[in-house]
């Protein structure tokens, strides 16, 4: 009897632990991101330890074909060119697995940041091992960093994503005038509006 409920417990073990899946937990305000390495457009690799001096990181996840995305690159870009003299580095990931999305292909990366003339690194988050440590689910999604890699603001850029002439509220920006004087930014998190992150079934 003894015996049998050994095996039971094994076989309890076994089905219960060996079938779960590691997911990391998502950055949550306050946690500490690692850093990545990954391949942008220009055919260099970027880490955020590249940047001595950031006082900050403004990471989102994007891509070519979502239409929300779309809407916004005319409005990273020019956060990127914005806030980089003040010491904030923007870097765009793209997330999406291209064998489920091809529009989001390296190659066509490469061919819109051209196109688009983007003023910063425009990432590929090969194999997917990037955006799920994030927690990140849209695209666009952001998350701004302090200097010491501390998550201070995850959610959406702003509060219209059809009209960059319309916005009211600028999430981000006000989040980065309260780090610069040193204030917790509010709100800390909002709902990131956008497509969801194309991943292989």
């Amino acid at each position: 009897m003894k015996i049998l409920s050994n095996i039971l417990l094994f076989v309890s073990v076994f089905f219960i632990g060996g079938f779960t899946i590691d997911t990391p937990a998502p950055y949550k305000i306050g946690d500490k991101a690692t850093d990545f390495k990954l391949k942008s457009v220009d055919g260099k690799m970027y880490s955020m330890s590249d940047f001595k001096t950031a006082n900050g990181f403004i990471i989102v996840f994007t891509c070519n074909h979502c239409p929300f995305a779309v809407k916004y690159e005319d409005r990273i870009n020019a956060l990127a060119k914005k806030y980089k003299p003040q010491g904030y580095i923007l870097l765009a990931i793209n997330p999406n697995d291209p064998a489920v999305q091809p529009a989001d292909s390296f190659e066509l990366m490469k061919v819109r940041a051209k196109e688009k003339g983007f003023a910063f690194p425009y990432l590929f988050d090969d194999g997917q091992k990037i955006y799920p440590q994030y927690g990140a689910t849209k695209t666009p999604h952001i998350f701004l960093l302090d200097k010491n890699l501390i998550v201070k603001y995850i959610g959406a850029i702003d509060d219209n994503v059809d009209s960059a002439s319309e916005v009211k509220v600028k999430y981000l920006e006000n989040a980065i005038a309260a780090l610069e004087s040193g204030k917790t930014p509010s709100p800390e998190t909002t709902k990131a509006i956008g497509c969801s992150i194309k991943v292989k079934k």
